[in-house]
């Protein structure tokens, strides 16, 4: 996430939230280099010939995103948490409908989750979602970390303000989620 002002950021956001349709294109501009980076990381773990361009996900993810009729926009941090959650079902839903054409293997993307330190293997998309979704239903706070350090890339900082709670405990839940997909993901194997 870049430092750039959260001011005017936040203000397009409460004017969204109240009804402000045109609030939608002013908001783009301050958000879109941050999507594009926030799009570019995921694609870097996507096989490099993937049919989806970054461009159109930031778009399709940002369409969602602004025509949420219940979102309660707290301020930059939130919307971008919010935006790696629907980047990362975007991906995951163009993936199955890729398989479903091909009736292909399954789709791999690289993930590093053993350690703080790159170590990537291959995983099945699919079957990463099945895990995140198992570890939504077992601890929701510990499935947003890893959605928003993982996927989005955000500090420690940055999820601990976004959920509320101090750094250490966004410390520990990430530890103790990574090491909980990486189970799932071998048995899944």
């Amino acid at each position: 996430m870049t430092d750039q002002p959260e001011q005017p950021v936040t203000q397009q956001l409460q004017r969204l939230r109240a009804g402000d349709r045109a609030a939608a294109g002013d908001l783009l501009p301050l958000v879109y280099d941050e999507l594009r980076a926030l799009a570019g990381s995921f694609f870097k773990q996507e096989r490099p010939n993937h049919t989806l361009q970054p461009t159109a996900l930031v778009h399709e993810a940002y369409l969602k995103l602004v025509n949420q009729t219940d979102a309660d926009w707290q301020n930059r941090a939130h919307f971008m948490a919010v935006a790696a959650q629907a980047i990362r079902r975007i991906l995951i839903d163009h993936a199955r409908k890729n398989k479903a054409a091909k009736r292909s293997a399954p789709t791999h993307i690289s993930i590093d989750l053993a350690s703080d330190h790159p170590q990537e293997t291959e995983a099945d998309v699919e079957a990463l979602e099945v895990a995140m979704q198992k570890l939504a239903a077992l601890n929701e706070r510990q499935a947003r970390v890893v959605e928003m350090r993982f996927f989005a890339g955000m500090t420690v900082e940055e999820v601990a303000a976004v959920l509320d709670v101090s750094p250490g405990t966004v410390k520990g839940d990430w530890r103790l989620a990574r090491a909980w997909l990486q189970r799932e993901l071998e048995k899944a194997e």
